[in-house]
């Protein structure tokens, strides 16, 4: 097998499970929405603005989370919410992905009216735009919120799986995880598991592995968010591995939020060589300044992850999707046949 290089990998077909929209704006689409939306910026300059909201500053999750605050409220109108998922996918095809989750609180978008139909109709026209003209199969993640009231969790919860047929594939809850147990959203979990949708939640990242533990045995998480600090309890890393619930990786992302100190003290190549069904994922691609072929490389360099290994963390991601069955069969006999080929 040839040198493993940064270009093999970026021409490798991969899937992208854990990327928040609010998260992955172009610097120059957030120039154009900022004027519409009276936004202010630091800058007219995409390069500064890149910079700018690149995350390499924050002390904690929390202070990661802030510099979302600047992209929410560009996302307040049906042409922003649309154009935004529709340069997604796009971008998402430049890094060959073949698939792409997109999560994001729709809540978040109706500050100014909208409601939750509204948003999620927006999020889908453009994703569904970018899978006609790109090619890269796509999927809705609805999130709530941790500091949320569980009863606008549960009203997410609905509208989700009031879209599930419409192509609301999961339901998830993110924010700031410390001192909030996912445990209190536990009725929308329920209704959310009920209504077909998959199950993950951020977890295990800026809290222990307490918090893991109830996203698995209270909230029915097929797979988890981060689950940095899985390693902290033995016996529930043993249950994940065994049970196949996919960890959702994010390295980059990881040592902006401190969870980790340094790429090469990751937890997921022990993850990985313990068993457990692991991925690698973004998070975001503009506070984070990451693409998915950027952290698979980090995981070579870092970790000393092989092109083998890599191939087993990408087939991971398909076959751990919230695409239906028999279209995840599909892309994955696909994709093991083009990963076979690509040399």
């Amino acid at each position: 097998m040839p040198k493993l290089t940064r270009d093999l990998i970026a021409r490798l077909p991969k899937a992208e499970l854990h990327v928040h929209l609010d998260g992955s704006l172009r610097p120059g689409t957030m120039l154009d929405l900022a004027r519409a939306s009276g936004v202010e910026l630091p800058s007219r300059d995409p390069e500064t603005i890149r910079r700018y909201m690149l995350v390499d500053d924050a002390r904690d999750l929390e202070e990661y989370l802030r510099r979302f605050d600047i992209t929410i409220a560009m996302l307040q109108t049906p042409e922003a919410i649309d154009r935004v998922a529709y340069e997604m996918v796009e971008d998402a095809a430049r890094d060959r992905l073949r698939l792409l989750e997109v999560r994001y609180c729709p809540a978040l978008s109706t500050r100014t009216g909208l409601t939750l139909s509204e948003v999620l109709d927006a999020e889908l026209r453009g994703l569904r735009r970018g899978e006609r003209d790109f090619g890269v199969r796509t999927g809705v993640i609805n999130c709530s919120l941790r500091h949320y009231d569980p009863a606008v969790s549960v009203q997410i919860a609905e509208a989700s799986v009031a879209f599930r047929e419409r192509g609301v594939v999961g339901f998830d809850l993110a924010g700031p995880e410390a001192g909030r147990p996912p445990q209190a959203h536990r009725a929308a979990f329920e209704l959310a598991a009920r209504g077909g949708l998959g199950i993950t939640v951020h977890a295990g990242e800026a809290a222990g592995a307490a918090s893991v533990a109830e996203a698995v045995h209270s909230c029915h998480a097929n797979r988890i968010g981060h689950g940095t600090r899985l390693f902290e309890d033995p016996v529930l890393q043993a249950y994940v591995r065994d049970r196949r619930i996919l960890i959702e990786t994010n390295i980059t992302s990881n040592l902006q939020t401190h969870a980790v100190k340094r790429a090469a003290e990751h937890p997921v190549r022990g993850y990985f060589d313990a068993g457990l069904a692991v991925t690698l994922c973004t998070d975001s691609w503009l506070m984070s300044g990451v693409s998915l072929t950027d952290e698979y490389w980090l995981a070579h360099t870092a970790l000393g992850f092989t092109r083998e290994e890599i191939d087993c963390m990408i087939l991971n991601a398909f076959a751990a999707s919230f695409l239906p069955w028999p279209d995840r069969q599909a892309l994955l006999d696909e994709v093991a046949a083009e990963l076979d080929a690509t040399q």
